[in-house]
């Protein structure tokens, strides 16, 4: 327990810019195995204000590019920035050269387009979801990072001194995996005794996270062999636009 806690202080401050105080403990070694419970973290920020907005009768664009907006701030663009790096190196045509460009902190066409059309995604997303919204907003913060997690453990990193390569090397299997899944089962107790949600609809949802999560990090290892800081970043982004997609089927 004692390293359990120092090191859930430390995903919050690597993966969030939320502040906490200066005198609780953080370890940065193992912070990978938060990243499902960081999401719902941000999720229940988002949802809170989701209803605030509610509450103020905000029409639901303004409301969804204000939450969307919010979404980007809380992460610091953290992910965000990986879907940018990650575009423009998809976009070479030469698979040798496509890590280096993913190097150059210029942002290029491709990743400027790939960043918008996420942005716009979960924008309308957002705005089309009617019921649930608040709690949708955890289930896609969560499974996304559930994604990057996975993606951590199941596929090799492929820069040495990259500055995600700690992620993969302090990972502890199958231990941090199955700490790293448990954050499923508050959200089925959420769906079934909170919402009252009927066992088709929680069924769909859950086939839906666990499917886009574990299908962009393995595209991405498809097209490069492996992954990197940026493409971590880019199954959480791509993965959250997706699910917040599909949700917007859920009936």
């Amino acid at each position: 327990m004692k390293k359990l806690i120092p090191s859930f202080f430390g995903a919050i401050v690597f993966y969030t810019i939320i502040p906490l105080a200066d005198f609780l403990p953080l370890d940065f070694k193992k912070i990978a195995r938060w990243l499902p419970w960081v999401g719902i973290l941000l999720g229940i920020i988002l949802g809170f204000m989701t209803e605030i907005l509610t509450l103020m009768d905000f029409p639901p664009l303004t409301k969804a590019v204000l939450i969307t907006g919010f979404w980007i701030f809380l992460t610091g663009g953290l992910h965000l920035d990986g879907i940018i790096d990650t575009a423009d190196g998809l976009a070479v045509q030469n698979p040798e050269k496509r890590l280096e460009v993913m190097r150059d902190s210029n942002s290029g066409a491709f990743g400027i387009m790939a960043g918008i059309i996420v942005i716009l995604l979960k924008i309308t997303s957002i705005s089309e979801i009617n019921d649930y919204l608040s709690f949708y907003l955890i289930f896609c913060a969560s499974y996304s990072r559930w994604g990057q997690l996975m993606a951590i453990a199941l596929y090799r990193y492929l820069r040495e001194e990259g500055k995600g390569a700690f992620l993969k090397e302090n990972l502890n299997l199958p231990t941090d995996i199955i700490l790293g899944s448990l954050f499923i089962i508050p959200l089925l107790i959420m769906q079934y005794f909170w919402l009252n949600q009927s066992l088709t609809l929680i069924s769909f949802t859950l086939v839906i996270g666990i499917t886009i999560s574990l299908l962009i990090g393995w595209w991405f290892k498809k097209q490069l062999g492996g992954h990197t800081g940026d493409t971590y970043g880019a199954t959480v982004e791509w993965s959250e636009a997706l699910i917040l997609c599909f949700l917007t089927l859920a009936k």
